[in-house]
């Protein structure tokens, strides 16, 4: 295995070059999501260089190749990466600088893409090495509800073959570039959308026993789930984030609205209580719309489950990163209240989500996923495809 490591190793300092490219390149041409179709095609012209066999057009733009080594039924390992962008407008002054005018990969999915294809050339490369099957994923639309995930699941991509363990990887600004890290059992939150609409009754604010406010009752709603779910003496429950970033009420100095809007997230790490949450908010939303003479209409848009990392597969990926990188540079993760689609899949296979770190602090690359100034030390090019590419190896092996 050593001396497959050293190849490997090699195969991606060759490949650097040409996956920096590709990453380049994804990154001026960023496309929001389930609207990859550019992305796509770059993605299957490289695909069809490399001599892959793919499929294109799964939920619109997805696509899924197959890499198959000696005795192709023995075993199936799959790879994802994500392809969408945000609707970010870009403020780096750099040449692959977004042409897209308010559309930036801000979530590092270019880099996710191009470190796929990078470790799809090395594992084709090596396809004699090995026994079984390695399936690519290139997964449209995780920014957006419902997930290009559970829609790519729903039409078979999990089927013919089979995967046994599957991996995903994500990019970690706050971690340095050649850092990679792991965490098993739960990993990531699920996540609602909520959508409040506060009816009252408008009119002039002078004349106050002619009018409901609805922003006072939307206030006092606020309040009270904040009570209920954030505050200290609530600290027996799962671990849970309530938030609200949005509310519009659309009155004046002088007018007040008929209704108030607002929005927010819900997100925990256990399924039962999420249920449970879900009544409770909007029986206290109903409860207090009523007691003040309005009415609420509560909204609960589903979005992703939590994601747990397989605990097998998990350590034994986590012993392959540190054979591959050092002891040293493979840190353990901290249990996080952000969401993944990828987690569709971990509910259905033996999964391991990995963050690879691609901060720079020396460089001055310290900037935040989902920020207009997000990039990357482009050296975590040549760990993305190998490490990926060494994980599916270590684990054929096994």
């Amino acid at each position: 295995m050593n001396d497959l490591k050293q190849r490997v190793k090699k195969l991606s300092s060759e490949f650097l070059p040409e996956i920096t490219v590709i990453r380049r390149h994804l990154h001026a041409h960023p496309e929001i999501s389930f609207e990859e179709y550019n992305t796509s095609d770059s993605i299957a012209f490289k695909l069809q260089e490399y001599n892959i066999p793919f499929k294109q057009g799964i939920v619109k733009t997805g696509i899924v190749a197959l890499i198959k080594g000696k005795n192709p039924s023995s075993k199936t390992i799959a790879l994802r990466a994500d392809m969408d962008a945000l609707p970010i407008t870009e403020t780096n002054n750099c040449e692959y600088k977004s042409v897209n005018i308010g559309l930036m990969h801000a979530c590092g999915h270019d880099v996710h893409s191009a470190c796929l294809l990078g470790a799809a050339k090395i594992l084709n490369e090596l396809k004699n090495e090995f026994e079984g099957t390695v399936k690519l994923i290139f997964q449209p639309g995780e920014e957006r509800l419902p997930g290009g995930a559970s829609l790519m699941i729903k039409e078979g991509v999990l089927k013919d073959p089979a995967p046994q363990k599957m991996f995903g990887q994500h990019v970690f600004p706050s971690m340095e570039v050649g850092k990679v890290g792991f965490r098993a059992g739960m990993y990531m939150a699920s996540t609602d959308e909520l959508y409040m609409t506060v009816h009252g009754k408008g009119g002039h604010a002078a004349m106050v026993n002619e009018y409901v406010n609805p922003l006072l009752i939307a206030s006092r709603i606020l309040t009270e789930l904040n009570n209920e779910f954030m505050l200290s003496d609530v600290k027996e429950l799962p671990p849970t984030v309530l938030a609200f970033g949005k509310i519009s009420g659309n009155g004046a100095t002088n007018v007040i609205p008929d209704v108030v809007n607002i929005e927010g997230t819900f997100r925990t790490m256990d399924e039962n209580w999420r249920k449970q949450a879900h009544i409770k908010m909007k029986q206290t939303a109903d409860r207090i719309a009523k007691e003040m003479g309005g009415s609420c209409e509560f909204n609960i848009e589903l979005g992703y489950p939590f994601l747990v990392n397989d605990q097998e597969t998990t350590n034994s990926a986590r012993k392959a990163a540190e054979e591959y990188l050092g002891k040293e540079n493979v840190e353990e993760l901290p249990m996080r209240m952000t969401a993944e689609d990828f987690a569709f899949f971990s509910q259905e296979v033996p999964s391991c989500f990995y963050r690879l770190g691609t901060g720079n602090k020396s460089k001055g690359i310290t900037s935040g996923v989902h920020t207009s100034t997000f990039d990357i030390d482009e050296a975590a090019l040549e760990i993305g495809s190998g490490l990926m590419a060494w994980l599916t190896l270590s684990e054929l092996k096994r």
